[in-house]
């Protein structure tokens, strides 16, 4: 059994749904995690992709968040949120003048299914803002629960995968220019040993094939000619335990989904399985 596991930070589902639903149309996967939705949960397209054959789950706010997996093989055991996931009190919007105090947000962020043969979870990883900024600490305390949350299924004997934007770039080769990196978020040792943490609990990176240059970026920014440029990053990952691992049969960044207007500045990365 073949089976193709894609992720894709869509930065907006409605607003490029005729982009998704060329790319679902052409690439075939059977299974998609997709991060960034930006649309309340009852305002997902489950009819536009039903179209297609996908089952979908999704978990959004309706605002800058929501996370969603779509399936062709079922989709089962769905869980929303990372159990004791840490929610965030921006304090450029909490309440000061308000008699009671203001809760921190449990944003959509995380949501896991079991589609035929595999388990995956499809996150958003916060993007950490700046390093002396809450949202940093906001961030490493949503990568620690994480690890916890995926300790069984990574040790287990099913094929399981973390898949998304996990807004780190697990090595310097992972950016285009280090230097251009030099305090700044997505390539700090704190962030860097969170994914080595959760890498511990069983999964490996399944690193995919580049369709062009020598690094496989999975994001570019849409300011500077960032793609043109491969001014770009790899922070879109699928961290897949043993017997996901195993299955393997070939792994790419789709770049060709990134061209032309009205994309996401993400590309999906996509994983084929022999089970």
């Amino acid at each position: 059994m073949t089976v193709r596991i894609a992720t894709w930070n869509i930065n907006s589902v409605n607003a490029r749904l005729d982009k998704l639903l060329e790319w679902l149309g052409s690439a075939q996967p059977d299974v998609v995690c997709l991060q960034e939705l930006k649309c309340a949960t009852d305002a997902f397209p489950y009819d536009a992709v039903r179209e297609l054959g996908y089952e979908a789950a999704a978990h959004g706010n309706g605002r800058w968040n929501g996370v969603a997996i779509l399936s062709k093989i079922g989709i089962d055991d769905v869980v929303r949120d990372l159990p004791g996931q840490p929610g965030y009190l921006d304090p450029a919007t909490a309440a000061e003048d308000s008699l009671l105090p203001a809760e921190p947000e449990i944003e959509a962020r995380a949501i896991a299914a079991t589609c035929g043969p595999v388990r995956v979870w499809s996150v958003y990883v916060p993007n950490g803002r700046e390093v002396d900024h809450p949202h940093y600490a906001y961030k490493l305390r949503w990568l620690s629960t994480l690890r916890d949350a995926v300790v069984a299924d990574a040790a287990g004997p099913r094929p399981f995968a973390v898949l998304g934007d996990f807004n780190v770039a697990p090595v310097d080769a992972d950016v285009w220019d280090i230097n251009k990196f030099q305090g700044a978020t997505h390539v700090t040792d704190a962030e860097r040993a969170a994914l080595a943490d959760l890498r511990e609990t069983g999964l490996s990176d399944v690193y995919p094939r580049a369709l062009k240059y020598d690094v496989p970026f999975t994001f570019w920014d849409y300011r500077a000619l960032g793609f043109p440029k491969n001014q770009g990053m790899r922070i879109d990952l699928a961290y897949g335990n043993k017997p996901f691992f195993a299955a393997v049969s070939d792994a790419y960044v789709d770049r060709e989904a990134r061209k032309g207007k009205g994309t996401s500045d993400h590309a999906p990365v996509v994983v084929d399985l022999d089970l």
